[in-house]
């Protein structure tokens, strides 16, 4: 049986609740064969980054020409870049591949930011290059509210629903592609996040919130899982319903250890 193909372009995190892990367990979960180019390593646990070592990035230009010279690719996404050179690399290598394939693959861009503990992932000089170079090859964006504050360059990120809504037909309409504004950390019983297209169409997609759950990578397994389904054919719209009650399911099923006094959650990427 030959499963349909995924790339994730990300940044490998040893405690794999989030990234390039993350994604392999999602696309594991979810039906298809799950590859990797990674662009860093990071050393992190829920709540704490504690160091990040770019990868040189030729190794991560290499890295993608193989997996597209060898698998017939049906979906890629992005995640953690970093740099503007690893951005540069990724633009150019993954254009290139992009382009000569028969059935364009859907770019699925998780634009990688800032932690959930608050980290930043993504150096301050990068972030034009990346609305530049990376966004023109997207099917779909991902922001979290942080990163939509930094994308439009707002003093505080969107507050309410309406506010996402504005976000969204925002970026949509500057960069022409697709966004899904994920709003999961808004105060109230339901997380709701947003597709909004260029053509100023919105559709909401919400689930009950999951309180008392202290996880990390909520965002790199949407963005997997929407490009998952949308290696198996799915439409966007119905890629990103169903990785909304993937993710649900993955937080509500949450896994949890306790050691020195500390407690650490990990989404259940294989909950039942």
């Amino acid at each position: 049986m030959n499963l349909p193909v995924v790339l994730s372009i990300a940044g490998s995190d040893n405690s794999a609740g989030a990234g390039a892990q993350a994604d392999l367990k999602t696309m594991s979960a979810l039906g298809v064969y799950g590859t990797t180019a990674i662009t860093c390593v990071v050393a992190e646990v829920p709540g704490k980054v504690s160091a990040i070592q770019p990868v040189e990035p030729a190794i991560v230009a290499e890295q993608i020409r193989l997996i597209f010279d060898a698998w017939p690719v049906a979906a890629v996404k992005t995640g953690m870049l970093f740099s503007r050179a690893i951005i540069s690399a990724v633009a150019d290598t993954l254009g290139e591949c992009l382009a000569r394939e028969p059935r364009r693959p859907a770019l699925v861009v998780d634009p990688v930011m800032v932690a959930t503990s608050g980290d930043p992932l993504l150096r301050e000089d990068a972030v034009a290059l990346y609305k530049e170079r990376i966004f023109p090859l997207a099917a779909l964006v991902t922001p979290n509210m942080d990163e939509v504050r930094v994308l439009l360059g707002t003093p505080r990120p969107p507050g309410s629903v309406g506010e996402l809504r504005d976000a969204g037909r925002e970026l949509a309409t500057r960069h022409q592609c697709a966004f899904l504004i994920k709003g999961g950390h808004l105060p109230g019983a339901v997380a709701t996040d947003l597709l909004v297209t260029p053509a100023g169409e919105v559709t909401e997609y919400t689930a009950p919130f999951v309180p008392g759950v202290n996880t990390h990578g909520t965002g790199c397994t949407t963005s997997a899982a929407i490009a998952a389904a949308l290696a198996r054919g799915l439409s966007l719209h119905d890629a990103v319903g169903e990785a909304k009650k993937y993710v649900h399911k993955a937080i509500a099923g949450f896994l949890r250890w306790e050691k020195n006094g500390r407690v650490t959650d990990a989404l259940h990427h294989f909950a039942p």
